[in-house]
């Protein structure tokens, strides 16, 4: 007699109700094992891994790509069904990835979630010497992933041939000819949708204006060649740009509070504090993840975050939280090559600063006044809601960004 159990969308977050299915990892009638990944959902914000909830064969009931409900059951397993022969059967390993898969074995496991456990184990993975990013530096299966990709070749698993299922095989880019007059429709990815959504709050609540200013990169980047080594050699991560102007913005923030507040109704909220997000570009859209506490973030902390936040947010790997409750917005389209633009405020935000490309162009010798000479130069841009922030303030805060760049002692200094 079977025995049913249903695999249900869980909740990504508190305001998410609908997610997307991914590819099925798995086909209609297949074998599957305890927490084993059957999907990826993807909502408006972040992905997560559908795990089946226990063993048995599983019952495809919702079709790859549809929109369901937080909850709607998606699968089911039957649990009662017998295991096939020779299903699971244990793959062949080098001596050294055995005598690590017998260490995973005896490794605690509260720290890792089942696919990260899962995976390595059949690649004979030392858990003990995976760094999580997951919460609470949980060990996702992203960093199983990093850790197979540094594992030495002597130690690594032979690849198995990977057996035949009935999941739908992923999909490949279209290929146009030449000449080709050809039409398609793809639907908009969630995250690409909830971008839109947000856009156009964005222009229709807010009283946008955009300020600009221009800072000259020399001193930056020349403390930049002084110590890029040693900063390295000490922080594992080097020494670029963004740390400088979040540090600068926090600095900026606190000088003028308004533009790190919010409208809500007829008040005004001041925060105490500087969370400041940090826009991201995947191939699913924009994301910012947010740097809590920013201003109380060193140079190193916060570009390791940084680096972090990117390559998760490529995997698909940032959670609801990290994305959620920034304060103030920092991006930088400058390293796709954009000179100049108005960054579009995230309400509830007040301000967001863009940063751009670095040129060198002819400006007056700040060390020689009345001679000209050629400087690497930045154009930093402001869009702020009128509604709080006054133009005085707007042109204020962006000047304060500017002199602690051009003077980088200035933020060492507090300044």
């Amino acid at each position: 007699m079977a025995q049913i159990t249903d695999v249900k969308i869980p909740s990504p977050g508190e305001s998410i109700t609908e997610v997307r299915l991914g590819q099925w990892k798995r086909g209609d009638g297949d074998w599957v094992e305890k927490d084993e990944l059957l999907n990826e959902i993807e909502s408006d914000k972040a992905t997560l891994e559908l795990l089946a909830p226990a063993a048995g064969v599983l019952r495809v009931k919702a079709e790859s790509g549809s929109d369901q409900k937080v909850g709607a059951a998606v699968a089911q397993i039957d649990t009662a069904a017998s295991k096939p022969a020779g299903s699971g059967a244990a793959r062949p390993m080098g001596t050294a990835a055995a005598e690590a898969a017998k260490s995973v074995a005896t490794e605690p496991t509260g720290k890792a979630t089942p696919t990260a456990r899962k995976m390595a184990e059949e690649h004979g993975i030392s858990l003990a010497g995976v760094q999580g990013s997951g919460p609470a530096g949980r060990v996702t299966r992203a960093d199983v992933e990093g850790a197979m990709g540094k594992q030495a070749p002597a130690a690594a698993a032979p690849a198995a041939a990977p057996a035949a299922t009935k999941a739908a095989p992923a999909p490949t880019a279209p290929v146009i000819v030449p000449g080709s007059r050809g039409v398609r429709r793809e639907k908009m990815p969630k995250i690409r949708q909830r971008i839109a959504e947000r856009l156009l709050e964005s222009q229709q609540t807010t009283a946008t204006l955009t300020t600009f200013n221009e800072v000259d990169m020399t001193e930056v980047m020349a403390l930049r060649a002084k110590h890029k080594e040693a900063f390295e050699k000490k922080h594992g991560i080097g020494l670029g740009l963004m740390s400088f102007f979040v540090k600068a913005a926090c600095s900026a923030l606190r000088a003028y509070p308004r533009v790190n507040a919010f409208i809500i109704g007829d008040e005004i909220e001041f925060h105490d504090y500087c969370d400041v997000a940090v826009a991201v570009g995947t191939d699913r859209g924009l994301v910012v993840p947010v740097l809590r506490n920013a201003d109380a973030m060193s140079f190193a902390q916060v570009e390791l975050a940084v680096r972090d936040f990117a390559t998760r947010a490529r995997d698909g790997k940032l959670t609801v939280d990290e994305m959620t409750g920034g304060t103030f917005t920092v991006s930088n389209g400058g390293v796709y090559g954009s000179l100049m633009a108005t960054p579009i405020l995230n309400p509830p935000q007040s301000g967001i600063l863009g940063m751009h490309a670095i040129k060198k162009r002819a400006v007056e010798d700040p060390d020689h006044p009345g001679q000209i000479a050629l400087r690497p130069m930045m154009f930093i841009a402001l869009s702020y809601d009128h509604r709080i922030i006054d133009g005085a303030e707007s042109v204020g805060f962006l000047k304060h960004i500017k002199e602690c760049v051009e003077r980088p002692e200035r933020l060492l200094l507090g300044l």
